[in-house]
């Protein structure tokens, strides 16, 4: 991440609700930059290896920053503008920030959330992030069915060269306990990234992985 560049994103931000208080998304694009930038020192580990957002330290994320968030989400509802795109991402990011643990994060209002997003702005990624939640709400078989149903029609396109296509999957299979299957989908995803921090993370998993897998 770089962070002087997220900085200045907010900055501009800010600067634009000064200047256009009457408009809904940009106080909802707002929210969406402060919920999700107050989980920065949280995102890096010690050894600035990469921390999904499971297994962040919610102490370290920022409270005040959070609270800016909301608000700003709030005048965007007040606005008018709760079902527009900027508005549902910020309020699928609200879902986490008022989750205590992972474990508490309201899942089954996170699909609804994607489903309206659906709705409004429709993208493959947006399909993938919202079989993520599905399968987080309604375990790992039905998440698998939602990612399989985009990834079919998807299989000559640029979406099955993405990596994350490839690594959600292999974590659903390997939920369900089918260890090759899932590890093949992991290394598929480790060859189409070239991001080094992904690549490490994705062989934490496959260890992981390896740990979990019955011996034969």
């Amino acid at each position: 991440m770089r962070a002087a560049l997220c900085d200045e994103a907010l900055r501009l931000g800010r600067m634009l609700v000064q200047l256009l208080p009457g408009e809904s998304e940009v106080h909802a694009l707002l929210a969406l930059m402060e919920l999700n930038a107050s989980r920065t020192v949280a995102r890096r580990g010690s050894n600035g290896e990469a921390v999904l957002l499971p297994e962040q330290d919610r102490s370290l994320w920022d409270d005040a920053q959070i609270q800016r968030g909301m608000t700003s989400l709030e005048h965007a509802r007040r606005l008018g503008g709760g079902a527009e795109n900027y508005a549902l991402q910020a309020a699928i990011a609200a879902c986490h920030m008022r989750a205590r643990t992972a474990e508490e994060t309201d899942w089954e209002r996170i699909v609804l959330l994607y489903d309206a997003l659906m709705q409004s702005a429709p993208s493959p990624i947006v399909a993938l992030n919202r079989a993520v939640a599905v399968g987080m709400a309604q375990g790992p078989a039905a998440g698998l069915a939602a990612v399989d149903a985009i990834a079919t029609p998807a299989a000559d396109s640029a979406l099955a060269r993405y990596h994350l296509l490839h690594s959600v999957r292999g974590d659903l299979l390997m939920k369900m306990g089918r260890f090759p299957e899932a590890r093949e989908e992991i290394q598929r995803a480790m060859a189409l990234t070239q991001n080094l921090r992904e690549q490490e993370l994705l062989t934490e998993r496959l260890k992981q992985m390896e740990k979990a897998a019955p011996s034969t």
